[in-house]
Formats: structure tokens, C-alpha cells, sequence
């Protein structure tokens, strides 16, 4: 296996990127009109990961109680590379209680935190650099930023790619997007980050403030996503357009009638925010499906499905527009479970 994921998070669970991994197989097979129906769950699990080719290698901490050894048995039973896991004899193991409403379609999460918390100490630089060694991209959750901090440095070392996930504003985190090449983030936090009167003007904001950002997407549940790329093909001939303006251009062009994840893009552009600054590069916006009420299931962790969408196909080198498309149909899949 050449490719590997590596990613830091406080805490796992089943449904996160390997569960993505898997979903994003099956749909590309199922596209692909390759998936032999009659062959059990198992074999297709198997020829999955030979058809995948990338490893999923987690670096994070567990404690030695029933929590732990579970997150270790899940995570180890769907073939995630635990051998970086650091387990700690004493403290406890962070979880996360989700209740669901189906009635209202909506979720508590009630989080309990791992104790005592991962430090840098708890992993040496030599397993470390053993863990790294290979990767394609690392990803981040913004959680155990003084751990997380030390793996990304290693991470620029190496030239390996960093995707952040940005969800909240958290301790630590603008140093970790500093070193970003790609972000992800929910819908709330462009303006949280940058103060911006508009999403549009946010992200461009970001790729002001974030000089090594190729991309920043911006999440909206069922409303799709926003995506603005950095071009650095700016000719004499580049238009310059307010972006909230490019913004509702974009919105027009949708297709109303279309029941199927779909992505609009503009044209390289110089996207002025006033009262921020002129960034060139290329707007997207992708549409989610509109799943009727009665048959979505669940929510939780849509985010993680469509972050891992987005690290996969960074990694299959897939344009934008069939990423985004990717995204929302994995992410769909996902809440139809």
C-alpha cells in the first residue's frame, strides 16, 4: 500500500473516515456498473481495500478501560493502522453520547473529553517520523492542538499535504491553519474567523490571511457547499467581480429540477471582498440532494463523510467539480443508512 491517510483526533468512532472510505468505494464501483450484487458483504469488503489502495493510519491516544479497547477492536476490525495509538494505563478514554430525535430529524451530543489529555511527550519523534513515513495527507480536527502542532510541523517537513477540518474556533487553531493546504470547514466558521459580513466575503478572507490554502470549502448541510480555489493563472484579461455578486450569479444557474448531487463553477476571476481584498480564483457551488424528511435517518457525522469525500479525492486527484459532487453523494448515502 503506498498511499496512507494519517489523521489526529481526540476521539473515534466507527462512522468516521473509514466508514467514508468504504461508502466512497462502493459508490464508485456501483457508478461503475463493476459491483457483482451476489457476492457477500466480506469479499466486497476485501476487494474494496485491494481497489483502494490507500491505508488509513490513526495517531491519537486511548486509555486501557472497556471504552479503549473497544475503540481499538472497531477500529482495527475495519483495517485502520492502530500500531501509532499510544494506550495509557490510567485516565479516561473520551466518548460521545448521540441521542437522536427521528422525529424532528435532529441530534444531542453529549461529549466526554479523554483524560488526562494527549501531549507531545506521549509520542516519540522517531515513531513520529516512522508514522509519517509514506503518507499522501495528513488530516486535523483542530482537537489536541499542542500534539497536533508538533505532527504538522513534521507534516511541512515532508511536504506532505495538510487538511484541516475547522468546525469551531478552538485553542490553537489559527497556528494549525496556518500550515493548512486545505480546509474544510462548518458553516458558521468563516464569519466566526474572520468577522466578515458575508460567507463569500469570508472566504476570501481566509486566502488572504492563509497564504498556503489551495482551497477552503464552507459546508451547509442541505444547502450544499461553497468552495472558493486560489488560481494563480491571473492573466491581463481576468475579470475582477465583487464575490457576494459571483455568488448569486452562481446560485442562478442552479438546476431546481435536478435530483442528483451537481456543481457550478465560475471562470479564474479576481474576487474582490470590500473592505477585505482581491483574491484571484475560481468559486463552486455544489448541491446537495433533497432528501425527502420521511427518509432521512440520521446526520450524525455527515461532516466526517464528506470530509473523508474530500481526502479521498485529493488523493485520487479528482477535479473539484467531480469532488464536490462525490462529497454530496457519499454524505447522502451516509444520512440514508
Amino acid at each position: 500500500m503506498e498511499s496512507w491517510f494519517v489523521t489526529l483526533r481526540e476521539s473515534v468512532c466507527r462512522w468516521g473516515v473509514e466508514r467514508c472510505r468504504w461508502i466512497s468505494w462502493l459508490l464508485l464501483q456501483l457508478i461503475q456498473n463493476q459491483m457483482k450484487k451476489s457476492e457477500p458483504l466480506p469479499s466486497r469488503r476485501w476487494q474494496y481495500r485491494q481497489c483502494l489502495n490507500m491505508c488509513l493510519s490513526i495517531r491519537t491516544q486511548t486509555k486501557n478501560n472497556f471504552q479503549g479497547r473497544e475503540v481499538l477492536r472497531e477500529l482495527e476490525a475495519d483495517g485502520v493502522d492502530t500500531s501509532f495509538m499510544a494506550v495509557s494505563q490510567e485516565g479516561t478514554t473520551p466518548f460521545t453520547y448521540v441521542i437522536v430525535d427521528s422525529q424532528n430529524k435532529s441530534r444531542t451530543c453529549i461529549h466526554t473529553p479523554g483524560y488526562p489529555p494527549m501531549k507531545p511527550v506521549d509520542f516519540p519523534k522517531s515513531s513520529l517520523l516512522t508514522a509519517l513515513n509514506g503518507a499522501k495527507i495528513a488530516y486535523f480536527d483542530g482537537r489536541l492542538h499542542e500534539t497536533a502542532i508538533v505532527v504538522a510541523h513534521e507534516a511541512v517537513k515532508k511536504n506532505i499535504p495538510i487538511l484541516m477540518d475547522a468546525e469551531r474556533l478552538r485553542e490553537g487553531l489559527d497556528d494549525l491553519l496556518k500550515l493548512a493546504d486545505y480546509v474544510v470547514c462548518a458553516a458558521e466558521f468563516p464569519q466566526a474567523w474572520t468577522e466578515a459580513s458575508t460567507v463569500p466575503k469570508a472566504l476570501v478572507c481566509m486566502l488572504l490571511r492563509l497564504s498556503n490554502i489551495k482551497f477552503v470549502i464552507v459546508t451547509l448541510g442541505k444547502d450544499g457547499c461553497i468552495m472558493l480555489e486560489r488560481s494563480f493563472n491571473e492573466g491581463p484579461s481576468t475579470e475582477e467581480m465583487d464575490v457576494d455578486q459571483l455568488l448569486e450569479s452562481l446560485e442562478m444557474r442552479k438546476n431546481r429540477s435536478s435530483h442528483i448531487p451537481t456543481c457550478i463553477s465560475s471562470s479564474v476571476t479576481k474576487l474582490h471582498a470590500e473592505g477585505i481584498g482581491t483574491v484571484c480564483g475560481k468559486l463552486y457551488v455544489g448541491t446537495a440532494e433533497n432528501i425527502p424528511p420521511s427518509e432521512l435517518i440520521d446526520t450524525t457525522g455527515a461532516g466526517d463523510a464528506f470530509s473523508g469525500s474530500v481526502l479521498y479525492a485529493i488523493c485520487a486527484n479528482f477535479t473539484p467539480e467531480k469532488m464536490l459532487c462525490f462529497a454530496a453523494t457519499v454524505v447522502n448515502t451516509h444520512t440514508l443508512k
